[in-house]
């Protein structure tokens, strides 16, 4: 458990600091493979259970509502000018408790509900902030989705283009939560410039690797950047969004006092933490070995027979498609099955979905949070190789404790560091 603040909660309500420590364990044993999930460090840990979670801020640094805010200024100032620095942005808001609200707040200061709005659907591995129907972006919005390649299940810039001509968005927006292709900023700059539409590029997902130079960026080319401050970050839950200078007044209008209120200074802190570590050369060593584990991931799992959505990856995820070698087995019962053996991934919808949502065709796998255990190429050939033996074994309805046991003596080999 991690210091004097668990102690005295183990001692206070013991019940929930049962529940933290299983969870604790869980983490500790199992082999974490969601895209979206990292490790923090102990620094930024500290950072978000300090003092700080005390203190309303309501407001802007030198603006605020409330009186004693002169040190937490300092803490949000420090955080927006490590961002500004590791983006190259002109502009920065690190007060989105999400990447949902960081999007969210985007639509809400630059459209009008009816407006167009050009996204990535769900299916072909956008996010439900990008006009999902059940999200308040598919609600509020005029939604049109590009899509991808039947063939090759990458993005049609070309087909995007053609059909951002034909409805003239307002706003168009480019980024995934499951695309484990390059995406082409610049590409979709110019087609937004064309069609006189305004540029979102959300990276929540690719934000560490873009930090680290290992993506291309979209900042010279989108209006507005967001992000989430977790995933290939590795920092706390939270949201960012980046910008010109020019919408800087409408962006921090849509954050307060438009869609919250007291921004979490707790959490700001741990993203200012998380901003210093990824300005430093370690963390470009990191994210180098993520993209690594990846590469090496996919390939194993290919040679085992498995079909890639795209059929490879240039990023930290990679998308399986269970329909070829596993037609009767949806995308929950693999996660499942995983599951029991100490391997933690996400059924995920894939291109041409027929499956509702709660089961989905695919499975999403990622590699941030096993690269900052310390694992390399060698046990993503063994992960691969436990994947692998799981799935037969639920085919042929055979035990796999033996599976359960090398999972966590491969995590023991890697022990977390809290």
């Amino acid at each position: 458990m991690l210091g004097n603040y668990t102690d005295y909660l183990g001692k206070y309500d013991p019940d929930l600091a049962d529940a933290i420590g299983r969870e604790e364990n869980r983490q500790q044993s199992y082999i974490e493979l969601i895209a979206s999930e990292n490790f923090t460090s102990k620094a930024v840990i500290a950072a978000a259970g300090s003092v700080l979670t005390n203190k309303y801020a309501e407001g802007y640094p030198g603006r605020r509502y409330y009186g004693g805010c002169d040190h937490v200024d300092e803490i949000e100032v420090l955080a927006i000018e490590r961002a500004k620095e590791l983006f190259g942005a002109e502009h920065v808001n690190v007060q989105p408790h999400s990447g949902s609200q960081a999007n969210t707040a985007v639509y809400m200061a630059m459209l009008k509900p009816g407006d167009s709005i050009l996204t990535l659907s769900l299916e072909n591995g956008g996010h439900l902030t990008h006009g999902h129907p059940k999200n308040i972006s598919g609600m509020l919005y005029n939604v049109a989705h590009y899509g991808v390649s039947e063939e090759t299940c990458m993005i049609e810039y070309d087909a995007m283009e053609e059909l951002a001509h034909k409805i003239k968005p307002k706003m168009i927006t480019i980024g995934a939560s499951a695309y484990s292709r390059t995406i082409d900023f610049r590409r979709v700059g110019e087609i937004a410039k064309s069609c006189g539409a305004l540029l979102l590029a959300d990276i929540a997902h690719i934000a560490g690797l873009v930090a680290a130079k290992l993506h291309n960026s979209p900042m010279d080319h989108a209006d507005f950047v967001t992000t989430t401050t977790h995933k290939t970050l590795r920092g706390p839950r939270g949201g960012m969004i980046m910008c010109k200078k020019e919408f800087a007044k409408e962006i921090d209008s849509a954050v307060f006092p438009c869609l919250q209120g007291g921004p979490l200074m707790h959490i700001i802190a741990g993203k200012a933490v998380c901003f210093k570590e990824a300005l430093s050369q370690e963390f470009v060593g990191y994210q180098q070995q993520v993209l690594s584990n990846a590469k090496i991931l996919c390939n194993e799992l290919k040679r085992l027979g498995f079909k890639i959505v795209s059929d490879d990856t240039d990023n930290h995820l990679m998308l399986i498609d269970l329909r070829k070698n596993y037609p009767d087995i949806n995308g929950n019962q693999a996660q499942r099955a995983l599951d029991l053996v100490n391997i933690t991934t996400n059924k995920n919808a894939v291109h041409n979905e027929s499956r509702s949502v709660f089961q989905a065709s695919g499975l999403r796998l990622g590699t941030p949070a096993v690269t900052t255990r310390g694992m390399k190429e060698p046990e993503m050939i063994k992960i691969a190789d436990l994947i692998n033996r799981a799935m037969l074994n639920l085919v042929a309805n055979n035990d796999s404790s033996q599976i359960k046991e090398e999972a966590i003596a491969l995590c023991d080999k890697f022990p977390l560091f809290y």
